[in-house]
């Protein structure tokens, strides 16, 4: 292809990428290095009829108004808002380290850090419900293809339905679901033979019902691409392998896994930057006294009467850090196959 040909196909995606994503991702890290100018305070004298003069301390507006126009991106702070207690905390974590006799201790005193308890629950979430998602999806897409040719529609139907509801309503269904007067929450009630038993009121069993819902939910994604996947493995190599006397799980293993290890990664690099960004099940279970995410730090800066769009947007450069992070050993791997498969 010649360069010209080149540059005039891509042009228009590489304004568009330059326009909506390098430009914001520069402006939020812009906003990250200030924080909220610190309130000016006057002291004013307030009298009423009959009820005599009382001093009070209010906020001089005026005052305030005037540093917001002469400098509307607020008080510049540098990497401050980064190491403080509500992020990386390096002041806390270092003396955490030196008065903690054991890393267990340690990571419990960490863990009481808010940064690093939203990190913990992000990690867990991601780590454990991407390669479940992977399996249940490949599971399912096997399951369908063996099917008479009747049956694979509907079951196509059934296996999508997660993916039809939208995130907050369906953690919000599932989370009525497990209230203690919910159908799971009573079916448990009466299997356990404990009338008290709440799965929310446990922050282990939150955190195992979000990500049962986080599979739930993404399994259907990767169902679709392998189910698509499937129609492609070449029949005759299939052939080849049951002639040769080997197995339906010989066969998967040797034969279509290799095959479609692209789309598993595919699936990898989708699952690892939407899991890391897990918000929507959070709000849904009401679940932010037990567990929190990095999404759920930033919803929670902007939101309410004082918003920290410095805080915010320090945690949104952290969180993008993080997905770049996840993202480098698979990318690494998907070049390396690339320059492999290269003639």
């Amino acid at each position: 292809m010649k360069h010209k040909t080149f540059l005039s196909f891509m042009l228009p995606s590489a304004i568009a990428m330059l326009l909506f994503i390098a430009l914001p991702i520069v402006s939020v890290f812009t906003q990250s290095l200030f924080i909220e100018h610190e309130k000016v305070l006057i002291t004013v004298e307030n009298c009423v009829p009959l009820g005599g003069c009382t001093m009070e301390t209010v906020v001089d507006t005026e005052a305030a108004a005037k540093l917001k126009a002469e400098r509307p991106l607020g008080q510049f702070n540098g990497f401050g808002t980064y190491t403080n207690r509500n992020h990386l905390a390096f002041d806390e974590v270092s003396a955490f380290w030196h008065s903690s006799d054991t890393l267990g201790e340690f990571a419990r005193q960490l863990y009481g850090l808010p940064f690093y308890k939203a990190l913990s629950f992000t990690l867990a979430y991601t780590f454990l419900v991407t390669p479940l998602v992977i399996i249940l999806g490949f599971c399912i897409a096997l399951a369908v293809n063996a099917l008479p040719r009747m049956l694979k529609g509907l079951a196509i139907f059934f296996s999508l339905l997660p993916m039809m509801v939208t995130p907050l309503i369906g953690s919000l269904i599932l989370f009525w679901m497990i209230d203690s007067r919910g159908v799971l929450g009573q079916t448990l009630q009466v299997l356990l033979n404990d009338p008290d038993l709440s799965l929310r009121a446990s922050p282990a069993l939150t955190w195992i019902m979000l990500m049962v819902y986080g599979v739930w939910h993404s399994a259907p994604f990767a169902f679709v691409v392998f189910y698509a996947g499937l129609q492609t493995v070449p029949q005759d190599t299939l052939e080849s392998a049951m002639i040769d006397g080997a197995s339906r799980w010989e066969r998967v293993r040797y034969v279509v896994l290799p095959y479609l290890m692209p789309l598993v990664t595919f699936i990898a690099l989708i699952q690892l930057m939407d899991n890391f960004r897990v918000f929507e099940p959070i709000v849904g279970f009401s679940a932010e006294a037990s567990a929190t995410s990095l999404s759920w730090i930033i919803y929670n800066d902007l939101r309410g009467e004082f918003q920290l769009f410095g805080s915010a947007a320090a945690t949104s450069m952290l969180t993008i850090l993080g997905v770049a992070v996840l993202l480098t050993p698979v990318l690494i791997r998907t070049w390396r196959d690339f320059k492999g498969a290269r003639p």
